[in-house]
């Protein structure tokens, strides 16, 4: 199970999975990936359950990555307990998952084999409330997308890059 070694305080607020993810919203490491259409609390039990069912479809020629980590302690009071005497004890660990986050992460599998591994994670992972028809996608990598940015962090550096010096010689000859 996933669990936090050493956590700064003893109990946290709470985090709102309301909202869109500000990262983790693209395919960076594997191939094909299962991301989530609606924010929502995963619990390090549901994370375990995916990682179960993708391991035997790997073997020993793909990779997993998990993109989540349970940090947040649902805390809970012990039934029939009176009102006061502080927070209850830390009950489970669970991972604030936003909509557009990036849960899992496959690479090394066919396509179709991918999108069927990924499907049956998505059944292992919290279900909605009826409200919307699907709660996580399969997602593939853009790889164009990736080698733009490449491309970009190279020339970042401050040096001339080939393109704008041939622009420059342009406009000067004319």
């Amino acid at each position: 199970m996933l669990i936090p070694k050493k956590t700064k305080y003893r109990y946290s607020h709470i985090i709102k999975y309301e909202g869109h993810a500000k990262g983790n919203q693209e395919v960076s490491f594997g191939d094909y990936g299962l991301q989530a259409q609606e924010g929502t609390y995963i619990s390090n039990k549901a994370i375990e359950a995916g990682r179960k069912v993708i391991s035997p479809f790997i073997k020993k020629g793909g990779k997993m990555w998990i993109r989540v980590f349970p940090q947040l302690g649902k805390t809970k009071k012990p039934l029939e307990v009176r009102m006061g005497s502080g927070k209850g004890s830390v009950e489970s660990w669970v991972a604030v998952v936003k909509a557009g986050t990036i849960i899992f992460e496959v690479q090394g599998l066919p396509k179709d084999v991918a999108y069927k591994v990924l499907k049956q994670v998505s059944y292992k992972l919290p279900k909605n409330n009826g409200e919307a028809k699907f709660k996580y996608k399969d997602v593939e990598r853009n790889k164009k997308r990736n080698r733009e940015k490449r491309k970009k962090t190279v020339n970042k550096g401050g040096d001339i890059s080939r393109l704008s010096f041939r622009t420059n010689c342009s406009k000067n000859e004319k």
